[in-house]
């Protein structure tokens, strides 16, 4: 009978493990469904949208050199199985594990009970080092090296698809949704997956340790393979096995007496850290779906009740008179992507500058994202909101992040020109700058460009005081001690 191979977030054929498993059995239908409500949701934006057409493109080119094809179909999962089902009588659903939102977790029990009602049998395998159930932390990072270490899966040689009306891929527009702002986004599929890779461990990442902190320097240093991930375009085992691979050979070259430049070693061993850190995030969402939309630490709620809309409005929009801060949202709207700690810095303005709830705040930034991946997005929105209970306290200085990562201001004019010809020493706070001076150069803060939303001194001390004034009472440490039980990073078991 033949078997459905279902498309999820794993848009490739190398290391795919459903669509290998099924080829060597029977008949495949391998399916896409352009959901409703995962599309229209408000975590979801155009630019998801086209780098998976242009993942799926890729991949049905690939698979029609095999004999095969995609079918593609509108609607929710289930009613598509349904009408699938009656037209092919499949007996057997494939596809990978998701650690998703709240929509595709329920739609994930839905499909099961579907498939039980229908006698269908659903398989599904891991593809990120993300385990369930977990009972609990004790002895994750061993689990997860051992799954990294597992053998990859070729692609298939040869597919036999049913013949169905394979349908075709849908655009934007035929979906209701706004056309995509960001025309400078990385281009979805597996070819540039891989390009990526390579060329950051064969060249790019040798500073990686050093330019991940640096909106400059990060376009070139960082990996750039987050998107990638997120959409499956290859698949962390691989990654994996393939850091590792050049650690070795740079090794070897070490040995041999050729001379390798020292920084190769600390910037691969922080980037396997990093694909750690990953998983080890996704895995919270995994062990609580709720995370999504519920403080960790629930003696954090209502803390944030009070939203202002305009403060929300300004920092959407890059016009909150923080140099840095304005330009890092205005460098999202464009491209999509941009280095950790300048979104660290965003999410810490966000949360103690302006004191806005994350829920809110992580919803418009899920839609820049184009990396986004829900498991890393609220764990860490939470994290640098101070609500988790178990984490540091950062609250960033803007200013201070110019000195420290954009001195030249090379960044910030590319992204707010306003600030174009305002002296470097001005750039960190331009409010500062002499009214003359202001004139001279043809930027009048209030004017040309936002006075800063809030004070940064004052605004500080406040968020401090009233984080400090909960995290410190008898409630929330015991509640920490619950939080970390459940979340936090243990390599070996407790004692």
């Amino acid at each position: 009978m033949p078997q459905v191979v279902w498309l999820k977030r794993d848009l490739r054929l190398r290391d795919h493990q459903p669509l290998f498993q099924a080829a060597k059995q029977d008949e495949l239908i391998i399916l896409y469904v352009y959901e409703p409500s995962v599309m229209t949701a408000e975590d979801f934006d155009a630019c998801h949208l086209e780098f998976i057409n242009q993942s799926l493109t890729e991949l049905d080119e690939a698979l029609a050199s095999l004999g095969a094809h995609i079918t593609y179909r509108h609607g929710e999962v289930v009613e598509v199985l349904d009408r699938l089902h009656h037209e092919h009588r499949f007996s057997r659903i494939w596809s990978h594990e998701e650690t998703g939102n709240a929509i595709t977790y329920d739609r994930d029990k839905a499909v099961a009970r579907w498939a039980r009602a229908n006698s269908v049998r659903w398989t599904e395998i891991a593809q990120f080092g993300v385990f369930r159930p977990l009972e609990d932390r004790d002895g994750w990072a061993k689990r997860w090296d051992e799954m990294m270490w597992e053998s990859t899966v070729s692609r298939p040689e040869s597919i036999d698809c049913v013949p169905t009306d394979s349908g075709s891929r849908l655009t934007s527009g035929e979906l209701g949704l706004e056309v995509s702002t960001k025309l400078q986004a990385q281009p979805g599929g597996e070819f540039h997956a891989w390009s990526e890779l390579e060329t950051f461990l064969s060249d790019r990442g040798v500073n990686y340790r050093a330019d991940m902190s640096s909106p400059v320097e990060g376009w070139r240093g960082c990996s750039r393979i987050s998107p990638y991930l997120t959409f499956g375009n290859i698949s962390m085992r691989e990654v994996f096995q393939t850091t590792k691979s050049a650690v070795s050979e740079l090794r070897a070259r070490k040995d041999s007496g050729e001379p390798v430049d020292g920084r190769w070693f600390k910037s691969l061993s922080s980037f396997e850290g990093r694909l750690h850190w990953h998983c080890h995030f996704m895995q919270k969402l995994e062990d609580e779906p709720a995370i999504e939309f519920e403080n960790m630490s629930r003696v954090f709620d209502g803390i944030r009740d009070d939203f202002n809309d305009d403060y929300f409005q300004a920092w959407c929009e890059g016009q909150t008179g923080y140099p840095m801060v304005d330009a890092c949202m205005r460098c999202l709207h464009a491209t999509g992507w941009l280095n950790f700690r300048m979104r660290a810095m965003l999410v810490s303005f966000a949360s103690y500058h302006l004191w806005l709830d994350w829920r809110p705040t992580s919803k418009f930034l899920a839609r820049q994202f184009l990396d986004y991946e829900p498991g890393i997005h609220y764990s860490q929105f939470q994290m640098q909101s101070g609500v988790t209970g178990i984490n540091s306290i950062r609250i960033y200085s803007p200013a201070k992040q110019v000195t420290d990562q954009d001195p030249k201001g090379v960044f910030i004019r590319q992204w707010v020109p306003e600030l174009e010809h305002v002296p470097d020493r001005y750039l960190p706070e331009p409010h500062t700058m002499p009214g003359l001076e202001q004139l001279e150069v043809g930027c009048v803060v209030g004017k040309d460009y936002p006075a800063p939303i809030v004070d940064h001194k004052t605004a500080y001390r406040e968020a401090k005081d009233r984080i400090w004034s909960v995290r410190k009472t008898s409630a929330a440490k015991a509640e920490a001690k619950l939080v970390y039980e459940k979340h936090g990073s243990r390599k070996r078991p407790r004692r």
